[in-house]
Formats: structure tokens, sequence, C-alpha cells
């Protein structure tokens, strides 16, 4: 029987503890062992206890695990602000990695992780867990078969309520910069429904790890939550060849959608209606082919990391892949700045204790109109609709946004 892989995990509360949960219960799937979790609040993991009592040493930061020990695949699931120095540091000591989404905050950070795995000789995965699931696999290598022909428009619509709670449950929730001044961005865009903004761009990729990149973005971004990022955006991007891509997402609607999508190319449609509706496409001649559910087989990233650590296939999506969607959001905020408050007399505020949470009137209804119609919801009559200015991109392009 092989050696197991050796693996630690750097961040094992929120998310992290998804990778803790799936390691302790599941380690009989796949031969791997954590010889180390580096957290500086250790106690937010429910399974603490657990690790200590595995004799898995708990370290305050990734400098301090490799000081001491070594492992062969780092699993990179701290905030967005860390990933890429704790992503090159890993590659620096000769641990592949598997970073969790975002691959970073800005397109230089992504760069130059994107170089040091180069100078390393190892890989680094990006979590984008849709990106390693059969269904897009599947729904991919139709695409670049030609089963659907070139692609025409792709559009997405997810309303996903969160309440007071998701925006405290740590302190960079919401957030543009930490209080060291790291950029972090987070938003529903960049965050909880990256991976669907990511798709649309991963489907499109010449090959298996790559995406296709947009070249022009110009977006409509709106806070009713007292944050400091945008809690609603509207994008719509561009690539090579004028293919659009339009991405409506709020935190602050009243009720919960999505993802809703549907990719439009000239020879049949590729649709979804929600979580669990699972991806359908459509061919000209009335052929429908079922893709599956990608969210049915969420730790297909981690599995398929200690394969390659192995030395079975590099993982499906990587640094590469991921920078779409970076340089996007990038631009996203640089077309606009500061996000539109909206009107006090929409915002209504539900809920009890825990639960209690913020909804915009009227947003449910005019962000289902702008997908339906393919536009931005100033273009189709949002009392409160106030677009940015179009912002073109390239591999040149450099994140920055004027101080306030």
């Amino acid at each position: 029987m092989s050696k197991p892989v050796s693996i630690v995990l750097a961040g094992i509360g929120g998310m992290g503890s998804v990778y803790v949960q799936a390691l302790l219960v599941n380690e009989a799937r796949e031969s791997c062992g954590l010889v180390g979790a580096v957290d500086p609040a250790p106690e937010r993991c429910p399974r603490l206890d657990e690790l200590r009592g595995r004799g898995v040493a708990i370290y305050q930061t990734l400098e301090e695990f490799y000081k001491q020990g070594q492992a062969e695949l780092a699993v990179i699931s701290s905030p967005i602000q860390f990933h890429a120095d704790q992503t090159c540091l890993a590659l620096e000591h000769g641990s592949h990695v598997l970073c969790e989404k975002p691959v970073a905050a800005t397109i230089q950070e992504a760069r130059r992780m994107l170089q040091a795995e180069r100078r390393s000789g190892r890989w680094v995965a990006v979590g984008y867990q849709w990106s390693f699931s059969s269904a897009i696999q599947d729904l991919k290598r139709d695409i670049l078969t030609d089963a659907y022909g070139a692609p025409r428009r792709l559009r997405c619509l997810y309303l996903w309520p969160r309440d007071f709670a998701y925006y405290g449950r740590n302190d960079w929730a919401g957030k543009r910069r930490d209080a060291a001044g790291r950029w972090i961005l987070d938003s529903p865009a960049m965050n909880a429904m990256g991976h669907d903004l990511h798709n649309m761009f991963y489907v499109l990729g010449p090959s298996r790890d790559t995406s296709a990149a947009p070249v022009e973005v110009e977006a409509e971004l709106y806070r009713a939550y007292p944050i400091e990022n945008f809690d609603t955006g509207a994008i719509r991007a561009r690539l090579a060849g004028g293919v659009e891509v339009l991405f409506l997402v709020s935190h602050a609607s009243r009720d919960d959608r999505g993802p809703v999508f549907s990719y439009e190319f000239e020879k049949g449609e590729v649709t979804c209606s929600s979580r669990t509706s699972g991806i359908k496409g459509r061919l000209a001649g009335g052929e429908v082919r079922d893709y599956g559910v990608p969210d049915a087989e969420p730790m297909n990233k981690l599995w398929q990391a200690i394969r390659a650590v192995r030395g079975g296939p590099r993982p499906a999506c990587g640094i590469e892949a991921a920078l779409s969607q970076t340089l996007c959001l990038n631009g996203v905020q640089m077309s606009q700045p500061e996000p539109v408050v909206f009107p006090a007399a929409l915002v209504h505020r539900t809920g009890e204790g825990g639960s209690e949470r913020l909804w915009v009137e009227g947003l449910d209804e005019a962000m289902i109109a702008a997908y339906e119609a393919g536009r931005l919801p100033s273009e189709t009559g949002a009392s409160w609709g106030v677009k940015g200015r179009p912002i073109q991109l390239s591999d040149e392009t450099t994140f920055t946004l004027p101080e306030p």
C-alpha cells in the first residue's frame, strides 16, 4: 500500500471545518494523513478536540508549521487576503497546493502565485468545486468537441438572501480591506456565488485547465447592508470576439432563487434552474443531455488533489483557469468604485435573533426582469439603477482603487 499523502490544512474554521470533516471522516477513501493544522483562533473549529485527540499539531501560522514539518499537500482554506502569501510559502517549501476559491483578491497577487508555481515545479489547484465535478467536466468536453457550436451569450441569476449573522461570522465578511490594509474584496460575486461567475468563463476555456478571459466589464454595484463592499451586483463582461457574460447576484433579495442560468450557443442551449435541478443541454436537433448536479460531489477537489500528489492527473482547475474571475471582479470594482446605497424606504428588515436580515423591495423583480431581457437593471427601468463605467481588461491590467 502506498504511503499516505501528508497534508497541512491552513484554516480550520469556516470552510476549513468542511475540510476537517472530510479528512477525519473519509480518510479511508484516500490514503492521506493530516500532519498539521494552522489557525490563529483554532477554537472556532467544531472538531478541534478530535484533531488534538488524533495527535494533529496546531500552529498559529503556516511559517511556524514549515519550521517544524513538511507536507506533500497544503490545503489553504484561510481568508481571501492570505491566499497569495500562504500559497507562495507552501510552494517554496515543496508542497503542492489546493487553495480555496477565489485564487486571490487581486490579479497582481494571482500572477505572483502563478510565477511561484512555475518556479517551484509543483502545482496549485483552486477549489471551485463545480470545476472538479463530472457534470461540468462532461459539459466542458462537449463544448470543446463542438457539440454546441460557437457560444453566443451566457447569463446567470442568483438571489441568495443572507442575514446579519452571515456578515458578522468573521472580521472580513463584506469588507474591501482588512485592518492591515490587505485587499479582501469580499462580495457575493467574489465569494458565495463565485463558482457561478467562474463557471461561465471556465466552460468556454480552450482546454481543460484554462478559462476564457474577459476583455471588458461594466458593473452596477449596490448595498443594503451596512458593509464596505456590495451585497448586490449586476455585471456585464465581454470576451474576445464579442461573446457576452451577464451575472446578476444579491444577498439582499426577498426570496431564494437560483442559480438560474442560460448558456446560449449556435447549436443549442445549456440551462439550470436551481441548486438541485441539475444542468441540462438541449441541442438544435432535439437531443437532451443531462449532466447532473455539480454540487453532488463537493469534495472532489480534495480527492483529486490527493491523487495528483501520488502521480495521478493534475487537478482540473488551477491558477490559470481561476484568473478570469479575479480579473473580471477587479474590473467590476473599478467600474463602480463606490457601491450605490439602496433608498432607505425600499429596505425592509425581517426575522428575529440570529436570522434577522434585510431585503430590498422590488429587487427580486428588477433582477429577474434584467436577466430575462439580458440587460442591466439600469437598462430595464429600475428606479435605483446606476451604471458604472466600462473598464478594458488585458494581461497588463493591475487592480487599483482611488483612496477614499
